[in-house]
C-alpha cells in the first residue's frame, strides 16, 4: 500500500455535515503554464492567484490544487487535508497523538497567503501532510505563526464562506 492511500486510510473521521478535502501542492517551474493546464484539466478559474503561488478549489473531484513556483519542479510539496472547522483540526491532533504519532501540534499561522489554523505530520517517507481550516486572507507567503493551542484550548472558528 503506498503512502497516499495509507495516509487516506488514516481520514476515517466520522460523517459530519462538515466538507473536507485533500490538499495536493506542488512544484512547479512556470506558475503561468501550471495555471493555464491546470485551469484546462479541470475546467476550473484558480481561487486565488499571487507572485509565485496560486490554488484551484476545485469541488468534483474535491481537491485543493496548490502550485508553488520554485522548489524542485514536478515534485510533490505537501499533501494537506483542508477541513470545514477547527474542531476537525483539533479531531486530527488528538487521533494522530493517541496513536502515537509526532505532530507540530496546532497552531494559528498565516501561510500561503491565508490565515489558517494547522497541524503537520509526515508521513512514513519523510511526505508532509498538513491539516488545516482557512480563516482569512493574509498577504504573505512565508509560513509565521501567530499563536499556538495547548491541549483542549479550542482554535476560534474561520469567517463563514471562508476557504483556502
Amino acid at each position: 500500500m503506498g503512502i497516499i492511500s495509507t495516509m487516506i486510510n488514516m481520514i476515517d473521521v466520522p460523517a459530519t455535515d462538515h466538507t473536507m478535502r485533500l490538499q495536493l501542492a506542488l512544484n512547479v517551474d512556470n506558475l503561468d503554464k501550471a495555471i493555464e493546464f491546470y485551469r484546462h484539466m479541470f475546467n476550473v478559474e484558480p481561487a486565488k492567484v499571487r507572485d509565485g503561488y496560486a490554488n484551484f478549489a476545485i469541488a468534483n473531484p474535491p481537491l485543493k490544487l496548490v502550485l508553488f513556483e520554485g522548489g524542485e519542479t514536478g515534485t510533490i510539496n505537501h499533501l494537506g487535508v483542508e477541513t470545514s472547522t477547527a474542531e476537525e483540526v483539533v479531531a486530527a491532533e488528538s487521533r494522530f497523538v493517541e496513536a502515537g504519532l509526532a505532530t507540530t501540534g496546532i497552531d494559528d499561522t498565516e501561510c500561503c497567503f491565508a490565515e489558517k489554523t494547522e497541524t503537520w505530520i509526515h508521513g512514513p517517507d519523510a511526505t508532509r501532510w498538513e491539516w488545516y481550516v482557512r480563516k482569512g486572507d493574509a498577504d504573505q507567503l512565508a509560513n509565521t505563526v501567530v499563536g499556538s493551542h495547548t491541549p483542549g484550548d479550542a482554535p476560534s472558528a474561520p469567517e463563514p464562506g471562508a476557504c483556502c
